[in-house]
Order: structure tokens, then C-alpha cells, then sequence
């Protein structure tokens, strides 16, 4: 049945859709923060459909949330007409986000959101310089792709804007890697201001930022960077975008927003993923002079649809009622310190926060990525019944994104059948 539905799939969809495993999986069930494959195998899901299923599958309040949309016949009206969820949810992101006076434009994905940030930053700047992060990852669209610092998934070299990268958001292998967090910061705000200086006429647009980049295999800065760049972004009337796709609604643990850990306010945010526990939903909150900067008339067909704003203001609810930021900080402290007292020569960096944490493979004795080891780990751990992701710039590290919901004894579970499939791994590559 999967061998057929693989060559179907092969058949009619394109060659560059990536596939997970040897032999790639169908999903048809899911129930708390396990799912099914179509040969009734269940797995534990560290990886939540890349963070997306953030609160698990089949959550009551969700889906009764939906279910009561639905009933009322009204599933599309089109940004055209008034729609009262809209506004509520817009109203309590818009609170939420702590930017003074921010307005909020909902898309259908985190592609979407960006490149609308984009729009919007160009547009008020009247510029099309950008400055992006290396080793970033900001989506599939046209525009995203054009400030995506990573090469295996920047497909052109053609471009909308004008781009040049800095350092800072991939500390493992940075040249800078060895500094202590004050230094680190100080060089990467050095490399920012040589960029604006040498390679820039100034009046640049914005710096699109993830504060964890999650493509990039979970690689995170000290904290304080970020606000340290916005000092000097300021100096030049430079705006700040936050990438919030993967790291929003506490799902760091320590802060609701990834950027918070900076202590530094954006000028945009961006969300999507989890937000709609796998219902499509994006968007941008942001300055209101800023979101305001387009002089033409636009709608979203689907952006802020009915169904879509029911799912998500359940999650939120769902988040605040169950403390989710704080479970997510626990079971991260308990992920991280774990996997950090594994004794494997695989192992060249366990890092991240929250339920966000990447582990970086390495050929044993040297910091040489390991790919190969990443691969063979993705069937492992498939093996022993727990779904994971990975990536990275040279696709070697593992990422652990679970329900922010995961229970202390499923991550022990997962915990322990990570730390075996490392030892399998490292005695089948030897």
C-alpha cells in the first residue's frame, strides 16, 4: 500500500518535495502527542509536523471550536466583510506582541507572513535592501527564498530585494564560535555595521531574524544580540523583523516570544505553525505606521477565515489555561540536561530552549558535520518508535520539536529512546 502510494506520489508530485525515511510513512491517526501509520505502527511525535502541531491532535476545546464554525455554515466570507473572530484575535496577538499601538494582518502560512513583512518594510522604507541572517530560513516564496542564508533551500539566485547576510544567529560554527557571549555579540554588531557600511548605501529597508533558527537545526545566539543589533539598526532608521514562525507561544519556555530573550521590542512580528495546531494560519503584528505603509487597496481571501480564527483562538486559550509556556520550559530543561549527559562521540553540540532543542552530529574526535549519522539516526529513532526532524546547513543535526503539551514521562520515554538510537548509530557507522 505506502510502496504504491510512494510511486503515485512520485508520479504526479514534484521531484524537490523532501521525504522523511528509506521508506516514507503515511500518517492516519493521531491521539494525544502519538500518531499511526497506515500499517497500524504508532510513534511517539517529537517533531509535531515541523512544530505545527503544537498543542497534539485530537485536543477537545479544539476541536470543538472548529466543530461549532462549521455548524454555523460559515467557513469563507473573505477579509471583504466584517468578521467578529477576526478582530478578537487580531485585538489579543496585538496585546500580546507589546508593540506600542500594533496592528495585525493574518495570512495562511509563515511563507506568507514573511514575505508580507517584507512588503511592508520595503514599502515604508522606500527601500529594497535587506539584511538577513546567515543560515536562516524564512520560507518557499519567491521573496523568503531570496533571504534564506541557507543554501540547500534557497532554490534562485534571482531575487526581489537586494540582500547581504550577517553573522550571529549559528554560533557552532562561527569563526567568532570561541569568544565569550559579551565578545561574540561585539563581533557580530561589528560585522553588522562593517555590512551596512561597505556593502549598503544605508538606507536599508529591515534585518529579518529568526531568534532561534529553526531550518538551521535550532542555532540560537547569546542572549542580548539581537538587541544590541537594534541599537544600531535604530541609528540608521533601519527596521527590526522578528521571525516568531517556529519560536511563538511560548514554546521557548523561557519567554512567550523568542525575541523577548533579547529585551528588545520589534518593529514587525512574524507568525504562523503553531498557532493553528495544523489548521493554516500566518500572519504579521507590527507598528501600526508600519502595516499602514501600503497605498493600495489588497484583501486576504483566506487570511483571517472563520474556521481558522476559531482553531486559533482555542489554542490560545488553550496555552494560558494549561500554563504551556512553563510545561515547555520543563520538559526542554529535562530534554536538554538528558541528552547533554549522553556520553556519545556523535554528539558535537546539544543546544536550544524550550521544547526547541537541536542536537549537532560530528564525525567522532573533530567538529566535521555528520550527515550521514543524522540520516541513519531519522531511522533509528523511527525504528524504535518516535518521529523526529532534522536539517542544519549541511543537514547533520537532529531537531526535537514535540507537542508543547509532551508529558514528563513521555520525554523521559523519548529521552531514553533518543540516547539508545545514538549508541545504535554510532556502532553501525564505526
Amino acid at each position: 500500500m505506502t510502496d504504491e502510494l510512494l510511486a503515485r506520489h512520485r508520479a504526479v508530485l514534484p521531484s524537490w518535495m523532501a521525504l522523511f525515511y528509506d521508506e516514507p510513512i503515511e500518517i492516519v491517526h493521531a491521539q494525544d502527542r502519538r500518531v499511526t501509520d497506515s500499517s497500524g505502527r504508532t510513534y511517539l511525535d517529537f517533531f509535531a509536523g515541523v512544530l505545527t502541531n503544537s498543542m497534539g491532535y485530537d485536543v477537545a476545546e479544539i476541536s470543538d471550536a472548529v466543530r461549532k464554525q462549521l455548524d454555523t455554515g460559515v467557513l469563507h466570507t473573505s477579509t471583504l466583510y466584517l468578521i467578529r473572530s477576526q478582530v478578537e484575535l487580531a485585538e489579543r496577538i496585538a496585546a500580546l506582541s507589546g508593540i506600542p499601538d500594533a496592528k495585525v494582518f493574518f495570512t495562511n502560512s509563515g511563507s506568507e507572513a514573511n514575505d508580507t513583512a517584507l512588503m511592508l518594510a520595503t514599502q515604508y522604507r522606500g527601500s529594497n535592501q535587506v539584511l538577513a541572517m546567515r543560515n536562516s530560513y524564512h520560507g518557499r516564496s519567491f521573496g523568503t527564498i531570496a533571504i534564506t542564508g541557507n543554501r540547500g533551500w534557497s532554490a534562485s539566485s534571482l531575487s526581489p530585494v537586494k540582500v547581504n547576510y550577517v553573522h550571529g544567529g549559528y554560533r557552532y560554527r562561527s569563526p567568532f564560535r570561541d569568544l565569550s557571549d559579551a565578545a561574540y555579540i561585539d563581533a557580530c554588531v561589528a560585522d553588522l555595521v562593517d555590512i551596512l557600511e561597505t556593502a549598503t548605501s544605508g538606507d536599508v529597508a529591515c534585518l529579518v531574524a529568526e531568534p532561534i533558527q529553526g531550518v538551521g537545526g535550532f542555532s540560537l545566539p547569546p542572549d542580548g544580540l539581537f538587541k544590541a543589533m537594534k541599537e544600531v539598526l535604530d541609528s540608521y532608521g533601519i527596521l527590526f523583523v522578528s521571525d516568531e514562525v517556529q519560536t511563538g507561544w511560548g514554546r521557548t519556555g523561557s519567554h512567550f516570544w523568542g525575541i523577548q530573550s533579547h529585551d528588545v521590542v520589534p518593529d514587525l512580528m512574524t507568525f504562523a505553525k503553531g498557532l493553528g495546531n495544523g489548521l493554516a494560519i500566518g500572519g504579521v503584528v507590527g507598528r501600526g505606521d508600519v502595516v499602514d505603509a501600503i497605498n493600495a487597496q489588497s484583501i486576504s481571501t483566506f487570511g483571517g477565515n472563520p474556521v481558522a480564527m476559531a482553531g486559533a483562538t482555542a489554542v490560545l486559550d488553550y496555552i494560558k489555561d494549561h500554563d504551556l509556556q512553563a510545561n515547555c520550559a520543563a520538559r526542554g530543561s529535562q530534554l536538554l540536561s538528558g541528552l547533554r549527559a549522553a556520553s556519545n562521540p556523535l554528539i558535537g553540540e546539544v543546544r536550544g530552549k524550550g521544547l526547541m532543542v537541536g542536537i549537532e552530529l560530528v564525525e567522532p574526535g573533530t567538529t566535521t558535520p555528520h550527515p550521514a549519522a543524522a540520516k541513519q539516526m531519522l531511522e533509528e529513532t523511527r525504528a524504535r518508535g518516535v518521529l523526529i526532524g532534522k536539517g542544519g546547513l549541511h543537514n547533520n543535526v537532529l531537531r526535537l520539536g514535540p507537542p508543547m503539551t509532551l508529558t514528563e514521562a513521555e520525554a523521559q520515554e523519548g529521552l531514553d529512546i533518543l540516547v539508545d538510537a545514538l549508541a545504535a548509530t554510532h556502532a553501525a557507522l564505526s
